[in-house]
């Protein structure tokens, strides 16, 4: 079963560019994997400062390998210092 999801991140405008760089760094290397149908970075229109990813994933087994890649894990690493808040992270299905 594919797995939609939808990633909202809000970085800390001084933080912005280094958070943009982590994430465009994920996009090079997420299209790579094989689970991976779809993963495209927006930016807000409104607040320079959030980002939106829409992915398409294969499988949710799939979707955990890629959890566990270390440009996902590096991202991981930024998210208490220099995001506003945790990614509100939207998982979904077509029915």
């Amino acid at each position: 079963m594919k797995i939609y999801l939808t990633a909202i991140i809000k970085a800390k405008e001084e933080y912005r560019a280094e958070v943009l760089e982590v994430l465009q760094n994920m996009v090079k290397e997420t299209v790579q994997e094989e689970a991976n149908e779809l993963y495209t970075l927006h930016q807000s229109i409104e607040d320079k400062n959030h980002f939106i990813f829409y992915e398409v994933w294969k499988s949710a087994e799939g979707l955990e390998k890629h959890n566990q890649q270390p440009y996902i894990k590096a991202f991981g690493n930024l998210v208490d210092e220099k995001l506003l808040e945790k990614p509100q992270i939207y998982k979904s299905q077509i029915i």
